[in-house]
């Protein structure tokens, strides 16, 4: 029976792949209490016991922001272990998939990025996952690095929860419209990660670096108003939503310098392995629905 280490199972993704990934075979999962992301050697400790064949790592310093103020953590988080992980997969034998993002990327290009473009990342995060990448390619593991974008889910900290939340609290709300990316569903990308190791020795012959989101791209300002129309379909209710406004990046400034086109061409991970995810607004329409359902009971 194949055995999978889950690495970072609170996360929103790591909350999803506990479930999905259970057809595959025998799931250990850790959090951070059970696999210390800045303690080396509770990490080769920790992967040795599990014994794994292949090993997903969902876990990761994400805090875009917070990262400029803990570039050393975000780096022990993103950089380091990754790179360890990656050394342990290598002796196990195993695979590695680990989750990365859109943001190694300045964000200068007029077009999607492919994979084979120049990384470039403006800020501390993208900086810290792109070394990341780095660390697991040197390792000389067999790997799935998979970039995405713009994550949501019932848990934690995210675009959509927020804008629901301040739709509701606010008659107006200023949101950015040159920022552009895929917003992408975690359950979505949960299981499309599941359909990608369906086949483990297809994903060992093809191992590499793909993009992996939604199809289609939005600006923050298309996404926010798109939450707050479904959000008044499936609530019932047409009137007390802020009405929002779009503003640019340079009107709205943040500790961390973002990406303006983070777009990602998903055109190399649909050629090799036949995958493609469904639209933004399809996910997000999926999501939201499930969401107040469960409100509503």
């Amino acid at each position: 029976m194949t055995t999978i280490l889950l690495i970072g199972k609170t996360g929103q993704v790591g909350w999803e792949l506990q479930s999905a990934l259970l057809p595959l075979g025998r799931v250990i999962t850790l959090d951070r209490s059970q696999m210390n992301l800045v303690d080396p050697d509770a990490i080769r400790r920790a992967i040795r016991e599990a014994a794994p064949s292949v090993i997903v790592n969902a876990a990761g310093y994400t805090a875009v922001d917070k990262a400029e103020s803990e570039p050393d953590l975000a780096r022990q988080i993103n950089a380091i272990a990754p790179g360890i992980i990656g050394e342990e997969a290598k002796r196990a034998k195993a695979l590695l998939v680990h989750y990365s993002t859109d943001y190694v990327f300045d964000g200068v290009h007029a077009a999607p990025y492919v994979e084979d473009d120049e990384p470039n990342p403006c800020n501390i995060y993208g900086k810290t996952k792109l070394q990341g990448e780095q660390a697991i390619s040197a390792s000389g593991c067999a790997y799935l690095i998979l970039r995405t974008s713009w994550i949501y889910s019932t848990r934690g900290t995210n675009f959509v929860l927020t804008m629901l939340r301040l739709a509701r609290e606010r008659e107006q709300l200023a949101v950015v419209d040159d920022q552009i990316g895929s917003p992408t569903w975690a359950q979505a990308l949960a299981r499309t990660t599941v359909e990608l190791l369906g086949n483990i020795e297809l994903a060992v012959e093809h191992a590499g670096t793909y993009h992996l989101s939604a199809c289609d791209y939005a600006s923050r300002y298309e996404f926010a108003n798109k939450i707050i129309d479904i959000g008044k379909v499936l609530s019932g209710e047409k009137t007390g939503w802020a009405i929002v406004q779009a503003t640019t990046t340079a009107n709205y400034p943040l500790p961390a310098k973002r990406p303006l086109n983070a777009s990602t061409s998903k055109n190399k991970i649909k050629q090799v392995f036949n995958i493609e995810m469904p639209p933004w607004a399809k996910q997000l329409e999926t999501f939201l629905g499930g969401l107040y359902r469960s409100r509503n009971h």
